[in-house]
């Protein structure tokens, strides 16, 4: 088993309950020093406290198990908001949101998030037509076809 795939072993554990969950693990060599960052999410909001919490216990851990050297950056934290989105269970979390989605064939598609099904998402977009008032219609995109999706921030 690889160093990623024990870290997220010991993340899964020390989450507090079914409604947090691990977005990435990442493993990297720093300035001579090991570099491991965790982002988390959870479906209703993730805190700082939680961010703590695991941090403390992950770190504990990874030194009681020996994994690392004596010398590493643990960071724990929430996605961006610029982050991709990278599960089914982060769409389901930006029902009712905009988001500008990138497909593998390099086309941009910007909507509302409505629904998101086993295999797609449902976007409602704006159709603009040349000398005709912008009308909207509803669109699925499949899953495999999405290269990224990023939420789209209004502030208004």
């Amino acid at each position: 088993m690889s160093l990623k795939q024990t870290i997220e072993e010991i993340v899964e554990k020390h989450l507090p309950d079914a409604s947090h969950f691990i977005v990435e693990v990442l493993v990297a060599e720093k300035a001579h020093k090991p570099h491991v960052k965790i982002l988390l999410d959870a479906d209703k909001g993730l805190s700082i406290d939680t961010c703590a919490m695991v941090s403390r216990l992950v770190g504990d851990e990874i030194e009681a198990k020996d994994l690392l050297p004596d010398s590493y950056v643990l960071e724990v934290s929430s996605p961006g908001i610029d982050y991709p989105l990278s599960s089914k269970r982060q769409f389901f979390k930006n029902i009712g949101r905009k988001l500008r989605v990138t497909l593998v064939d390099g086309k941009d598609i910007e909507g509302e998030l409505l629904s998101v099904g086993n295999a797609d998402i449902q976007l409602k977009v704006k159709k603009k037509e040349k000398g005709k008032k912008a009308t909207e219609e509803e669109i699925n995109l499949p899953l495999e076809q999405i290269k990224k999706s990023i939420v789209l921030v209004s502030f208004k």
